[in-house]
């Protein structure tokens, strides 16, 4: 059962748009939501004009269920919004960002971006520590699928922001039409960081161990974390869907001694609500 179009890069999870593992389980839900939602089907003895492979404009809201940031013991719940719009080469989601897709064919997607780079506030984080504020990265990435399977590599570089430093993610999936309505679709995903990203993120400076009492802390590069995830969705109508994504993640490597990290295993959720526009 083909149910992905050509413009739906599925990417998956783990240190991309979102480096932070539970962001980037929400936009993995949105992305398998437009993967089904994206396809135009018409229903039985319906004709309808063909369209460019692919192209569909995504709206909706959600919320997010995820920690206050990577390591900490504390969750809160946020509204996010629901996009995935591709028209052409052109995309925007919440997975890669803003950018072009020049190679998008049934087997492979090739595209690059600009996307989001995570921080965190001042209070969520130890007195001293202080707010590691939200970027602007540069992303590339590709997306190969093959028997079923679905692939997909990253990399993505900090340009602007409190963190400059270096990802790089892969993850693998594989969607399971269990109805014409329902998907499921397991993930397993990894990423690795660079010693100027965890330091940025996860260590402690002299000054912020002055100022913090923490001990200070440099980790170096290396795998960050490993994440499973689990995504559904549902079509309501022709043009409504259902996204419910859940999934944990755990930390890997010198960044999970970091004094910052109080939970190395945390968990994530996210719920959707999106309509596809036009045709």
């Amino acid at each position: 059962m083909h149910i992905y179009g050509r413009r739906s890069v599925f990417p998956i999870l783990t240190g991309a748009m979102i480096s932070l593992a539970p962001g980037a389980g929400i936009a993995h839900a949105q992305d398998v939501t437009a993967a089904q939602q994206g396809q135009d089907r018409p229903s039985a003895g319906e004709e309808r004009p063909a369209q460019r492979g692919g192209d569909h404009f995504i709206v909706g809201t959600g919320a997010a269920y995820a920690p206050t940031y990577q390591g900490s013991d504390d969750h809160r719940v946020l509204p996010v919004p629901a996009i995935d719009v591709a028209w052409g080469p052109l995309f925007a989601n919440l997975r890669n960002g803003i950018g072009i897709a020049p190679i998008s064919t049934d087997a492979v997607t090739v595209g690059v971006g600009a996307t989001y780079m995570p921080g965190y506030r001042s209070k969520d984080v130890p007195a001293g520590v202080g707010n590691l504020s939200v970027g602007l990265g540069a992303r590339a990435f590709a997306s190969i699928r093959e028997g079923g399977l679905i692939g997909t590599i990253g990399a993505t570089k900090g340009v602007a922001g409190g963190n400059k430093g270096f990802i790089a993610d892969a993850s693998i999936s594989y969607p399971i039409g269990v109805t014409p309505r329902l998907m499921l679709v397991p993930t397993l995903g990894t990423s690795w960081t660079n010693d100027k990203y965890n330091q940025r993120y996860f260590g402690i400076s002299p000054e912020q161990s002055a100022a913090s009492g923490l001990a200070a802390f440099r980790p170096g590069s290396g795998l960050k974390d490993a994440s499973a995830i689990l995504t559904g969705s549902y079509r309501l109508t022709d043009r409504l869907m259902l996204g419910v994504s859940g999934g944990v993640t755990k930390l890997m490597g010198d960044v999970e001694d970091s004094p910052l990290v109080h939970q190395d295993t945390q968990p994530f959720g996210f719920f959707s609500l999106s309509y596809r526009l036009g045709r």
